[in-house]
């Protein structure tokens, strides 16, 4: 169902209370900018004014057992014409106590998660990583000491350092849905938003219950050229590390991911 603009009455009026209604939580790495690009275009969303509002990983707001949910408002500005409100921050999917933290904020909250390929996402993060000078480990080394800590510490996490578990996605969907019903959740394939984005962006006005999106011509935003490519021991190392997890995912979602297993 999609809302038709002119026969319902505004949702938002200046001072009037709001929630956020979704979020794409996740994947770092997945296309999510992407997304958030195309998003924004459509005159029935109001996104927050920045990509990233980092609330929900953040644990200095929730110190206090009475929540400030004004300080995550003021990223949000929705006029009349908007029907949804949302946010891109894609740590959420992985950051430990986030996902609890939204549903208890919006237990009706509609979460939409984009996944990558795992052997390019921990490649591309690493990439994005040394660029910035937060790691300075070649990427095999850095994925032995991420994996070491893995098997140290059940409950490790790392922003810098999460190559490996952040591709960890049907344990983070479980976990989602410890929280959220399937039907809050809309989960999407890298590639299919590469390749066939008005399909993807279909399917999101459905989920939103939006006006359709005008077409659109593929977005490619913060692609960058590698200053290496994956040689073959890391993409082996990569493979083996991921076979069961991939396995887990078609599975849990129904889905043929052949061409993640033979990258």
């Amino acid at each position: 169902m999609s809302f038709v603009s002119d026969t319902i009455k505004p949702f938002f009026t200046k001072n009037s209370e709001f929630n956020v209604s979704f979020i794409i939580c996740g994947t770092q790495k997945g296309g999510t900018t992407a997304l958030d690009y195309y998003l924004r275009a459509h005159r029935e969303i109001c996104m927050a004014n920045k990509k990233e509002v980092h609330f929900f990983d953040n644990d200095e707001n929730f110190k206090l057992e009475n929540i400030n949910y004004k300080n995550y408002h003021k990223y949000f500005n929705p006029m009349e014409h908007h029907r949804v409100i949302g946010e891109a921050t894609p740590i959420y999917m992985y950051w430990k106590n986030s996902i609890k933290r939204i549903h208890e904020y919006n237990p009706k909250m509609k979460l939409i998660i984009i996944l990558r390929n795992p052997i390019e996402r921990a490649f591309s993060h690493w990439n994005m990583e040394t660029e910035k000078n937060k790691e300075h480990l070649n990427f095999k080394d850095a994925m032995e000491l991420e994996l070491s800590n893995l098997k140290g510490q059940s409950s490790y996490q790392d922003r810098v350092r999460s190559y490996l578990s952040r591709g960890l996605y049907s344990k983070q969907i479980k976990q989602i849905l410890e929280c959220f019903k399937m039907e809050n959740l809309l989960i999407i394939q890298n590639e299919k938003l590469r390749n066939l984005p008005n399909e993807v962006l279909a399917q999101i006005s459905t989920f939103l219950s939006i006006a359709p999106f005008e077409k659109n011509k593929h977005k490619n935003i913060h692609s960058r050229k590698y200053k290496k490519e994956l040689i073959s021991d890391e993409i082996q190392f990569l493979q083996d590390f991921y076979s069961t997890e991939i396995s887990s995912l078609e599975e849990l979602l129904g889905w043929d991911l052949e061409g993640w297993k033979n990258n």
